[in-house]
């Protein structure tokens, strides 16, 4: 696995405080976290999938970027969850963690949203 993008603390720090300060999302309450993981092999990022949906995340799907000319395919998969900086860097590690363990290229990092609203 890529070692040398890792995400590190101050990076979280950052997200957290650019949220508090450029939106009006409630980032100290449940939100929207989505997390990605790349690998040119589509059975891995899938099994990686089933193993997260075990745990409650949901599974949105492998794609290939469309502007990307290499092989590699991102998995996203979601869960509603609150973090803080210290609860999401436990987060990043465990994902890190799984994505060396199935052999992936990477674990990716993550992006974040508000809870969509019920339709």
């Amino acid at each position: 696995m890529d070692d040398g993008h890792r995400i590190d603390r101050a990076a979280l720090e950052e997200l957290f405080a650019n949220i508090r300060a450029k939106t009006s999302w409630p980032i100290d309450g449940d939100m929207l976290w989505g997390y990605f993981f790349a690998d040119t092999d589509r059975d891995k990022l899938e099994r990686c999938g089933r193993e997260l949906e075990a745990l409650g995340y949901r599974f949105v799907g492998v794609q290939k970027p469309e502007d990307d000319d290499d092989e590699t395919l991102f998995l996203r998969v979601e869960r509603i969850e609150t973090h803080t900086v210290d609860t999401l860097e436990e987060r990043n590690m465990e994902l890190y963690a799984l994505a060396d363990r199935l052999g992936l290229q990477t674990y990716d990092g993550m992006d974040v949203n508000p809870v969509p609203l019920p339709n």
